[in-house]
């Protein structure tokens, strides 16, 4: 939805106070750091940020140090007709540059099938 239809988020700004919420850091995702900035700069919003508890701090609570991480990758939940591979490059550098990689995992809860999708049926299915 943020990466889609930001500027209906932005659109509200100017008739009171909208908030944003997301699960974990909120700047962790360059699509929230962007929707801060725009409205920000380029609306003249003031904006305010409350800090949450993110994976990332998770990993450096468990030891290991924030530095010593590559990037950071997505592994969507695959589909019978979709299996992207996009993020095996991603680790493989991370590997031979002596990185840890955290890997995020995409999982499935109550989502609309693609069928549900097209046909515009707001069916949610397990």
């Amino acid at each position: 939805m943020v990466e889609q239809n930001s500027n209906e988020i932005l659109d509200g700004t100017d008739q009171g106070d909208v908030a944003f919420l997301v699960v974990g850091d909120p700047f962790c995702a360059t699509t929230h750091s962007d929707l801060m900035l725009r409205a920000a700069r380029d609306r003249g919003v003031q904006t305010k940020v409350i800090h949450n508890a993110s994976i990332m701090n998770a990993c450096a609570a468990c030891g290991l140090q924030l530095y010593q991480f590559g990037q950071t990758v997505s592994i969507p939940f695959f589909e019978p007709n979709w299996r992207p591979d996009s993020f095996y490059d991603k680790i493989k550098t991370n590997i031979e540059c002596g990185f840890h990689t955290l890997c995020l995992l995409d999982i499935k809860v109550k989502e609309q099938s693609t069928e549900n999708l097209l046909k515009g049926l707001k069916i949610f299915e397990p």
